[in-house]
């Protein structure tokens, strides 16, 4: 622990302080939360929206700019892992348990409650994937490609610690080192616990919500609580193996299961019907994607709280995530270019992701459409199992999907302890095993407090709350990113002189 800074004990302090709010005071917290999630909602959606399009124009001019040729290391520094694993090892951290949780329900759900299509029709279906891909597209893995690749800029060419702080030293100089710059870091941790904590909710609820089809166990907190304890055990266990063992070997599993189960998927559900749903419904999210980035409906209230409730908080989460997100994709991407790096962050995660809710989500409408399966009707956590159902094999679909959750939460979880290591230890890229352990401890916590106080809406205002203050760093980041690329280019082109 002699590595640990004030980052470190001031964030521990606050958050068992949240803990302890959460513990004791469980009404009064949700009735707090509830009223920030309001506020922040409807006054500041307009705020979301332009900074997720900013983060994509941004990520979209550094691919065409004369700085895409800049290595993030030292000009002889080459990739420490190959591209399959560093793939895998993105997906694990970014978006793993998501994929699960809500490739059906969100899909279905948007085809029975569409921003603007009458429900239930073929244009519900169409709108309801478009909005999926916007979500879960582009503009999301902007935001991490942004993070990831100031910390790795500053991390591996400029020698600077990885932290959020040094990457506005641009901009504030040795004030980073100062109260702004320990201020600025405890935000990033904050945002990357509430966000990595919800995304344990999820997973738990979800597994019981497969344990309870698979077994017949009761789907209850109880049991939730349960499952966190024994994957906090298996996560820490895996933390103190180290980034190149555990990490690496369990992201290596998960990408192995996840392409079994969606070619499962693929071939076992109605193929003709997905591959046509992906082409078109993907056409359509890259025609449309300006108008809907820019979405947020002033003159109809419905369709205002619809957008609060899935644009904006998805726009939110993803910039809670970008610290720890960024910090684990900088820290795996160390010799890769500018533009190698935006590409492969950018393109190709999104392309995946796509294909995965057309696959998943699509099986479901189609389900829904034809045959009139109710699969809108199931919760959020067993909609997945309930699409099994509807095939060959759901006790073999049933199996791997709670296999790949579960390693999916440990290995979400692993990334995050690693990450909350390195933010409060100077950037030290391998941290101590007892920061570690105490920030998982943390994570499970805080994910426990956010379930006793409502569940999902607790999650989306934790996240919502703790993502504005980090959308303003971001947003100055990128300005003393492209100050540094501009100061990098021109001292090149002298030096060639």
């Amino acid at each position: 622990m002699k590595k640990v800074t004030s980052v470190f004990w001031i964030s521990l302090v606050i958050a068992v302080l949240f803990v302890l709010w959460g513990v004791i005071f469980p009404d009064h917290l949700t009735e707090v939360m509830n009223r920030a999630q309001k506020f922040f909602m409807v006054s500041f959606g307009w705020f979301y929206q332009l900074t997720a399009t900013f983060f994509l124009i941004f990520a979209l001019f550094l691919i065409f700019s004369p700085y895409g040729k800049i290595k993030l290391g030292k000009d002889e520094d080459k990739p420490e892992f190959k591209y399959p694993t560093w793939f895998a090892m993105l997906f694990s951290a970014g978006m793993g348990i998501g994929l699960l949780f809500f490739g059906v329900s969100e899909p279905i759900s948007h085809f029975t409650n569409p921003p603007s299509a009458v429900p239930g029709t073929g244009a519900a279906a169409r709108e309801a994937m478009r909005f999926t891909y916007l979500h879960w597209g582009f503009h999301a893995w902007a935001i991490y490609a942004t993070i990831a690749l100031a910390l790795a800029y500053y991390k591996f060419r400029k020698d600077l610690p990885g932290l959020m702080s040094a990457t506005l030293y641009p901009l504030l100089g040795d004030r980073v080192k100062g109260p702004i710059g320990i201020a600025i870091d405890v935000v990033a941790v904050f945002a990357t616990i509430f966000g990595v904590a919800a995304s344990l909710g999820l997973g738990s609820q979800q597994i019981n919500g497969g344990l309870s089809y698979l077994t017949g166990i009761p789907n209850t907190f109880s049991i939730q609580l349960l499952i966190i304890a024994v994957i906090t055990i298996l996560f820490m266990a895996s933390a103190g193996t180290g980034i190149k063992r555990g990490i690496k070997y369990l992201s290596n599993a998960n990408l192995i299961l996840a392409v079994l189960l969606f070619f499962i998927m693929l071939f076992m559900g109605p193929t003709v019907f997905l591959l046509d749903l992906f082409t078109t419904t993907f056409g359509g999210y890259i025609q449309n994607l300006p108008s809907m980035g820019l979405r947020l409906s002033p003159f109809n209230e419905e369709r205002a709280a619809w957008t609060q409730g899935w644009t904006i908080f998805y726009w939110a989460w993803w910039i809670a995530w970008a610290p720890f997100v960024g910090t684990f994709i900088a820290r795996v991407s160390k010799g890769r270019t500018v533009r190698e790096f935006v590409i492969a962050v950018l393109v190709i995660p999104t392309i995946v992701c796509t294909i995965w809710f057309a696959v998943f989500g699509g099986t479901a409408i189609y389900f829904d459409f034809n045959f009139d399966t109710n699969i809108a009707a199931q919760s959020l956590e067993t909609a997945l199992f309930y699409v099994y159902e509807q095939l060959p094999l759901t006790l073999v679909l049933t199996i791997i999907t709670l296999f790949l959750i579960t390693t999916f939460f440990i290995t979400s979880a692993d990334s995050a302890t690693f990450v909350l290591g390195m933010m409060t230890t100077n950037g030290d890229i391998n941290p101590a095993n007892m920061v570690k352990y105490t920030w998982g401890i943390i994570l499970a916590l805080s994910a426990v407090v956010l379930m006793i106080s409502g569940g999902l809406a607790a999650m989306q205002t934790a996240i919502i709350v703790s993502a504005f203050p980090l959308a303003i760093v971001v947003i100055l980041t990128s300005i003393a990113l492209l100050k540094s690329f501009k100061k990098e280019s021109k001292e090149a082109k002298t030096a060639t002189k």
